[in-house]
Parts: C-alpha cells; sequence; structure tokens
C-alpha cells in the first residue's frame, strides 16, 4: 500500500454558507491555512459560491470544488450543472455519490459512475462516496454493498479510471449522527477497498486515495490520521465551524 505524503482534507459544506458568512470564512482559510506544508485542502461548496472561493482562494495551495455534477454534457436539463461549467470554476474536487443525494434523488450506481466519468473527462478529481447502512452493516454484508458500488465504476470504465482519484469510505449510519467508524472499523473497510481497486486488478495508482467522512470532528480526528490506510478524511458539518475545521487541520499537519 502507497499512501502519499500530504494528508488530504475534503470539506463538504453541504447547503450552507451566503456571501457574507463566506466572505469571512474564506478570508479566514486563506489566512491561516495557506502556509500549511503537508495537507492538500479542498472546500466543495454549494454551486453559485464557487466563484467566491475562487476570488479568494487563486493564487493559494487551498482547492474548490463542487458537491455534485451531472453526467450529461449540456442541453435540455434544467437545474443541473456540468462537468465543464466547474472547470470553468478552476474547481479541483467534485464530490459524488453521496448519501444525501443517492437516498434522496434516487441515483443508480450506473448514475453515479458516468457522474464519475464526467469529473475525469475534465482533469478533476472525484470524490466517491461509498458505504453502508447500520442494518447492512449489523447484517454482516458492508463489504459486498461497498464492493457493488464500486464494482459499478469498474464494470463500465476499468479500474484505471481510479488513478487520480478519491474514494471516500463514509458510512451511511455515521453521517450527522456523532458516531463515527472505529479506527478499526475504517481501517478494514479503507484496506479492503484498496484491496478491490489495486491489488485484485493487479494495479497500483500512485495518485489513487482513500479518506474516512462521517462525523469527523476535533475529538476524532487525531485517532484517525494515525491510521495508515488512510489518506485523509471528509469533513462535513464541522467544516462550517471555523474554529473546529481549524482544529483539524492543524493536527493532520502535525501528525
Amino acid at each position: 500500500m502507497s499512501v502519499n505524503k500530504k494528508k488530504i482534507i475534503i470539506a463538504n459544506m453541504k447547503m450552507n454558507g451566503s456571501l457574507s458568512f463566506n466572505e469571512t470564512y474564506l478570508e479566514n482559510i486563506k489566512k491561516n491555512f495557506n502556509n500549511f506544508k503537508n495537507l492538500n485542502i479542498g472546500l466543495c461548496l454549494p454551486y453559485p459560491y464557487l466563484f467566491q472561493a475562487q476570488k479568494f482562494l487563486q493564487n493559494t495551495c487551498i482547492y474548490w470544488g463542487s458537491q455534485n455534477v451531472a453526467k450529461f454534457e449540456n442541453g435540455p436539463h434544467t437545474g443541473e450543472v456540468s462537468a465543464l461549467m466547474l472547470k470553468e470554476f478552476n474547481s479541483k474536487y467534485v464530490i459524488v455519490g453521496h448519501s444525501e443525494r443517492s437516498t434522496a434523488y434516487c441515483e443508480s450506481d450506473e448514475n453515479i459512475a458516468a457522474k464519475f466519468e464526467k469529473i475525469k473527462k475534465y482533469k478533476m478529481i472525484p470524490v466517491l462516496c461509498v458505504g453502508e447502512t447500520l442494518i447492512e452493516r449489523e447484517a454482516g454484508i458492508m463489504e459486498s454493498v461497498v464492493s457493488s458500488q464500486i464494482e459499478a465504476i469498474i464494470k463500465i470504465y476499468g479500474t484505471k479510471i481510479f488513478e487520480n482519484s478519491i474514494v471516500a469510505y463514509e458510512p451511511i449510519w455515521a453521517i450527522g449522527s456523532d458516531m463515527a467508524a472505529t479506527p478499526d472499523q475504517a481501517n478494514k473497510m479503507c484496506d479492503f477497498i484498496r484491496n478491490l481497486i489495486c491489488n485484485n486488478h493487479n494495479n497500483e495508482f500512485k495518485n489513487f486515495n482513500i479518506i474516512y467522512g462521517g462525523s469527523v470532528n476535533a475529538k476524532n480526528a487525531l485517532q484517525l490520521f494515525a491510521s495508515e490506510s488512510l489518506n485523509g478524511v471528509l469533513i462535513g458539518r464541522a467544516s462550517i465551524n471555523f474554529d473546529e475545521f481549524s482544529h483539524i487541520c492543524s493536527a493532520a499537519e502535525n501528525s
């Protein structure tokens, strides 16, 4: 297993923010985070605020991106935003397959696979969210569930598409629940994912990374960063609180 030197911190800001909030938040990020040497930080904002991220964060070492993308190139798809549109804002990261979307909007694994391919086509980095429900974990089928989510992409595009990509193991039962996976649970699943994509398909991708998401906070971050199986974390609600987000990033920088 190869683990990149720099840890990856992806902030999923969800449907939060405003023009005034973002101005203060991004200015603080720019002022306090630009000196981190051991981190790759990406802020995934709602679509309308990408211009603010580009304005405040250009010429810094902090990246930005989106929480979703359309599977279409263009055309009569009201309300959708294409990969090309995201690229024009110099987006680097795009979250895809998050359970809050796949559940609410009934997205299939095949639909998520098509979005994944569009992100790669426009030279951005997909952050593919995979994970199981609590019922599936208690039934002991969590690996089968996660495998099917990943295999949906492999069947269509092959394993090579995972180069320069991120898979975020984010158990559905941990999202916003204050019930994060234990380090052992996270390590075992991340090792399973890496083996599924790399070893079982005779590939080892230098820029393939696995991160953990699901109730990541300042209290459990240090344990997660100590893991040799993880390349970083996907942070949800804690990323909106600048002090807590700063604490998590500082812990990663110094771990």
